[in-house]
């Protein structure tokens, strides 16, 4: 079984045994899929409550019955994903978290209970209307500090609490069109963390076009697929009867509400 979720940032309750009740009878051959914003990597240089709180997620999910899979979403510690070893798994590449934990890089296409998944994280942070400071200067705690007084909370700190490996380079966009063209552009599902340009415009106004939506509308028209599967926008519904924005929910793929 695969089933698929939204963003989690870093609390992951919702995959306990009483708010998903069905993950009791899984087996490490099933796999619950979170649609970015994973967020149980992210802390740089970690005090010991961070460290303790983070390794005891990461060791909470490696005990489930199930295998947890994740794209990256915008709020991930990207230098520290990129950190990780890559591997083959299941015909993509991966970075292993914990043994039953694992990131899936952008434009792999795994092969899981005899289905085709095309995935690909990444997005564009939309809360940043108030700036981003630069983290490696000497006094941005300071600039936050006087931020926060004039009531600008909308920023972000690059290389603390923003990269911008959030969005894709032109490597990774053609590792997918690459890898997509050995299936002659034909998968089972996609999951992504933002969605196409025309999606997105359904959900709302205030997302602007940028080059992963732009990339992902390309692969809208041009791949064949039965359902895709994305987070970011903090909502669960199915936009369309193929393109399904899931944030609290936790569905069996392909299934209906």
């Amino acid at each position: 079984m695969i089933y698929v979720t939204g963003d989690c940032h870093s609390e992951f309750e919702k995959l306990s045994s009483d708010r998903f009740p069905e993950g009791k009878h899984l087996t490490k051959d099933d796999y619950v899929i979170i649609c970015g914003d994973f967020g149980g990597i992210w802390w740089n240089s970690m005090d010991y409550v961070q460290r303790k709180t983070e390794d005891y997620w990461i060791r909470w999910l490696d005990k489930k019955p199930f295998t947890t899979l994740f794209v990256d979403g915008n709020h991930e510690n990207h230098t520290r994903l990129a950190a990780y070893p890559v591997e083959q798994w299941h015909g993509g590449r991966v970075h292993r978290i914990a043994d039953s934990v694992l990131h899936l890089m952008r434009g792999e296409i795994f092969e899981l209970c005899g289905k085709r998944i095309f995935a690909f994280g990444g997005a564009s942070s939309h809360d940043i209307s108030d700036g981003i400071l630069d983290g490696s200067a000497p006094d941005w705690r300071r600039q936050a500090w006087l931020m926060e007084l004039r009531g600008q909370v909308m920023y972000r700190v690059k290389g603390v609490s923003w990269w911008e490996e959030e969005l894709p380079d032109e490597e990774e966009l053609q590792n997918g069109l690459d890898n997509l063209a050995k299936y002659n552009n034909c998968v089972d599902y996609i999951i992504s963390h933002c969605a196409s340009d025309s999606v997105q415009a359904m959900i709302s106004g205030d997302y602007a076009s940028d080059r992963l939506t732009q990339y992902f509308e390309h692969l809208r028209n041009t791949v064949q697929y039965d359902a895709w599967y994305f987070g970011h926008y903090h909502d669960d519904c199915d936009i369309t009867e193929k393109d399904i924005l899931l944030y609290h929910e936790i569905r069996a793929i392909n299934s209906g509400k």
